[in-house]
This record gives structure tokens, sequence and C-alpha cells, in this order.
């Protein structure tokens, strides 16, 4: 009888190591979900801003081709000065709009893998107190 008692106990030492290792892994694959979403987003955000600076680059570029032809054609054509005129403020205005457009989603970006560290955070603080 004591030979049963010691087998069932070792059964359930072995069972509980099994759950608590099953439970561990299942956290870590959680966890690395958490992260590999947030290198997602990461990723999603700098392609963004990559984009807007190109187009404020360009928005720039073709501003200050313009406004050099307005000053070539100054003493032309009167249409034509308004035209060039027109179109080199525009692309001025476009580029600035988007550089500031960069300039801030640059500056409020927000913290790198964040919901991670939340979680990280929420496991780290129940292994502290595990009546919570």
């Amino acid at each position: 009888m004591a030979e049963r008692e010691g087998a069932a106990a070792r059964g359930g030492l072995l069972h509980s190591i099994k759950h608590l290792a099953q439970t561990l892994l299942g956290a870590a694959q959680t966890r690395l979900e958490i992260l590999a979403t947030d290198l997602e987003e990461e990723r999603a955000r700098l392609e963004q801003l990559v984009l807007y600076a190109l187009a404020a680059a360009f928005c720039l570029a073709m501003g200050i081709v313009l406004s050099v032809a307005l000053v070539v054609l100054f003493y032309w054509d009167t249409h034509r000065l308004a035209a060039v005129g027109v179109l080199a403020a525009g692309f001025l205005g476009m580029g600035a709009l988007l550089g500031w457009i960069l300039r801030d989603r640059a500056k409020s970006r927000p913290k790198p893998f964040a919901a991670t560290r939340g979680e990280l955070a929420k496991d780290r603080d129940m292994l502290r107190d595990p009546q919570a």
C-alpha cells in the first residue's frame, strides 16, 4: 500500500511539473508573439517616416527648381510667371507641410515594444505577489 502512495505522489509531482512547464512555455510563446507584433508595428512606422521624408524631399527639390525657373522667367511673359509661381509656391508649401508632419511623427513616436514591456511587467508583478 505504501508503494501505491509513493507511486501516486510521484505521478502527481510529475503531472505538476509538466503542467508548470506547459504554462511557462505558453507564457513565453505569448510574449514572443507580442514582441513580434511590436516589431511589425515599429517597421511599419519607420516605413511611413521614410515615405514622408522622400515626399518632403521631392517637393522641396521641385520647389527649388521651380523657384529658379521663376527667377529666369521673371523677365518673360507674365502668364508664365504666374503659372510657375503658383507651382513653386505649391511645391514649397507641400514640402514644408510634409516636413512638419515628419518632424511631428518622429517626435511623438511611441516607446518601442511598449506592449511587450507591459506584459513582462505584469508577469513580474504576479510573480512577486501571487495573491493578486
